[in-house]
């Protein structure tokens, strides 16, 4: 059987697969590289290869099956494991539901929804495995831009120090990604990878998920539990969106930098850890200081050293192998070949401001896969007319500051200089774009297929998530807000907040 290191390690490893599974539970996402081979238990005990923190998984909920095929099995859960695949028929999408019966198993394909309770996993390829270039290994991003290149030879050195590291740039840069290739060629790369999304969680609820509580520290705690810093013992943790943390938690973060101990909620004594901290936000976190958004004595011990991502506009030679990198990937999962790029194709791609970034575009190929059916993506399979305009900003001249700055010092952008990313108006989804209209087609008919797709996703993301709607527009890619914005669009009754006591 493998072991929770097996679950956890990047592929440093022979024998680790190019397969991660993403859990989306208690309003969280985390990711969890899967092995070649072996068995990954998943469940709500913490003795589980993937713990799921969600009252409706069971102890022992489930075990995954890796080899030449990946299997699931139900140990006996007391809310079900079920299977959610879509089939198409005739012109209409089916969603058929299948629930596993204890002791049996089911095969599933890459990309297959599975619900353990009302907790959702998914296999994915993992995001540098699915993105790497002819040449490079698997695991390792497309790195191309001289920027670029430059920008990842500094994280090689600073990934070997255990120095702290703010990785800077708009939403969907690819600061993640950046975070666990320093993780990868840390010392720490046997440990653990932690992402915290520091935005996803509310003030009360951060404070216990980080930190953990006692027994008795508040009314549902009925038993001890660790928190997300405890359980990163030995390896990384990536604070994404740290801009976004509240005052009281600020202050909270600072003490355990400081003294690496964690005092949980309720407790007596500060427990010693063994972690090393990334950070990434796309606000320009000086001029949050300035304004007294953010500590001032906690910026400087998160900005040790300052790495900035150039936005996608300024890396368009990394557009195409991108673009063919996600196409080949959204194929593989509905069970096609990889379809090929019209040259006038790639020279829309090239041409785009990608407001949104890589985010925006693994969107928009995901979507024209779908959409074409065919051998050959085509310029009317983007649906890029309507899209919004690329933010101002100046001109993007790459330079690097190869000096690791010393805690306190002000950050300097380490790829290059460009309008700090939060003063730019916040991009929309790919999704959210109207789009040009297929041959034979009208634009209002297109319109309107896409919005009855998008609405039955919501939908279904709804049903998957027992309504939670944080969780659920996690589980769509898509920001909160937007999301709420979706519901009364589409005229979709909003859920009603459970009671405490459910």
């Amino acid at each position: 059987m493998s072991t929770r290191n097996d679950a956890q390690n990047g592929a440093k490893h022979d024998g680790q697969s190019a397969l991660e599974l993403a859990v989306y539970a208690g309003g969280r996402v985390s990711r969890h590289p899967l092995p070649a081979e072996g068995r990954v238990s998943l469940g709500r005990s913490k003795e589980n290869d993937v713990p799921i923190d969600d009252s409706s998984v069971s102890r022992r909920h489930a075990i995954i099956h890796l080899g030449p095929r990946i299997a699931i099995e139900d140990l006996g859960s007391a809310n079900g494991t079920r299977l959610r695949r879509e089939r198409s028929a005739g012109p209409t999408t089916k969603l058929l539901e299948l629930h596993l019966e204890q002791g049996k198993t089911l095969e599933l394909s890459v990309g297959d929804a599975v619900n353990l309770g009302s907790a959702l996993i998914v296999i994915l390829p993992r995001e540098g495995a699915a993105s790497a270039a002819p040449g490079q290994g698997p695991g390792e991003p497309i790195v191309i831009d001289p920027a670029m290149q430059r920008l990842y030879a500094l994280a090689e050195r600073v990934a070997a120090s255990p120095i702290t590291v703010l990785l800077l740039g708009e939403t969907g840069a690819g600061k993640e990604v950046l975070a666990e290739h320093i993780h990868r060629r840390s010392p720490r790369a046997q440990g653990p990878f932690l992402r915290l999304n520091c935005a996803a969680l509310s003030e009360s609820l951060l404070e216990s998920e980080l930190f953990g509580h006692e027994k008795g520290a508040f009314t549902s705690a009925g038993q001890a539990k660790l928190g997300l810093l405890e359980t990163a013992e030995k390896g990384t943790v990536l604070l994404d969106e740290v801009g976004e943390l509240p005052p009281s938690i600020q202050v909270k973060l600072l003490r355990v930098l400081e003294d690496r101990k964690v005092m949980r909620v309720g407790g007596l004594s500060p427990r010693p850890i063994d972690v090393r901290f990334l950070s990434a936000t796309n606000r320009d976190l000086a001029a949050e200081v300035k304004r007294g958004a953010f500590r001032e004595d906690l910026f400087f011990r998160l900005n040790g050293i300052a790495l900035t991502i150039p936005p996608l506009r300024a890396r368009v030679a990394e557009i195409a192998p991108l673009a063919r990198a996600i196409a080949d990937r959204t194929a593989a999962a509905l069970g096609r070949r990889g379809p090929a790029f019209a040259p006038e194709t790639l020279a829309a791609l090239e041409a785009h401001g990608w407001p949104g970034n890589i985010r925006e575009l693994r969107n928009v190929i995901e979507r024209a896969v779908v959409l074409s059916g065919g051998d050959t993506l085509l310029p009317e399979h983007l649906l890029l007319d309507a899209a919004p305009a690329a933010p101002a900003a100046a001109p993007l001249t790459p330079t690097l500051d190869t000096s690791v700055a010393p805690a306190g010092a002000a950050a300097a952008p380490a790829a290059g200089s460009a309008t700090p990313a939060g003063t730019a108006a916040p991009a929309r989804a790919a999704d959210e774009d109207a789009g040009a209209a297929r041959p034979g087609q009208s634009a209002g008919d297109l319109r309107r297929e896409l919005d009855a797709i998008e609405r039955r996703r919501i939908v279904d993301a709804l049903e998957q998530c027992a309504g939670n709607q944080t969780q659920a527009a996690a589980l769509l890619g898509m920001p909160r807000r937007t999301f709420v914005a979706r519901l009364d669009a589409y005229g979709i009754p909003r859920p009603r907040k459970r009671k405490s006591s459910e």
